[in-house]
């Protein structure tokens, strides 16, 4: 059994002890205000913003009504690389808005912090060799498909397919609104009728 020693501290030791209990109050009040926040000011679970974008990670991911294996199976996404937007997390799951509208639950480990944008129209958009509407055109990315990001900046993205590098408007792609696209309260389910 290990001995307690009743002996006082020495001045020295002391010093020693408040200086390394400062020292980690400090280092964790650090920590904690680099953490990522969500819209209301509390922390996020897994410390990324809420909202932010991500994508589904394989090619069959169960969409959920709720945070938990014991909720019904609403529809199973079937395209690798989706992107989505989290609009609310626990440390398991993320409630997630598709590009429908449509607003489920899915698992962390079905999901990727990779970004890909997604042309939701009926018209390619043309890929740019630079930031400028005037830039040659490299490519054209049609309609509904995906191609990986790189960055945006200026309101455009910097695509990459293959050999192929190239800008496209960001406001001509779904996956970069800095916004929430669906309300985070709103229970999960299809996408909600317009009028």
């Amino acid at each position: 059994m290990a001995r307690v020693s009743s002996s006082p501290l020495t001045q020295g030791q002391r010093g020693r002890r408040i200086a390394g209990v400062t020292a980690a109050a400090f280092g964790l009040f650090v920590m904690l205000s680099g953490q990522a926040v969500r819209p209301d000011g509390r922390p996020t679970p897994s410390s990324y913003p809420v909202p932010r974008w991500i994508t589904l990670k394989a090619d069959q991911v169960h969409a959920r009504k709720g945070p938990g294996l014991d909720h019904q199976i609403l529809w199973t996404y079937q395209v690798a690389g989706l992107p989505v937007q989290v609009v609310a997390e626990t440390f398991e799951w993320r409630k997630i808005c598709d590009p429908e509208g449509s607003l489920v639950w899915v698992h962390r480990s079905t999901t990727s912090g990779r970004r890909t944008v997604l042309n939701r129209g009926d018209a390619a958009i043309e890929v740019r060799s630079a930031r400028r509407e005037d830039a040659s055109i490299r490519a054209r990315l049609s309609p509904h498909a995906l191609v990986p990001i790189i960055d945006c900046e200026d309101g455009w993205c910097e695509v990459r397919s293959g050999r192929v590098r190239g800008w496209v408007r960001e406001a001509a792609v779904f996956g970069t609104q800095a916004s929430p696209l669906c309300e985070a309260n709103r229970p999960a389910g299809p996408a909600p009728r317009r009028r």
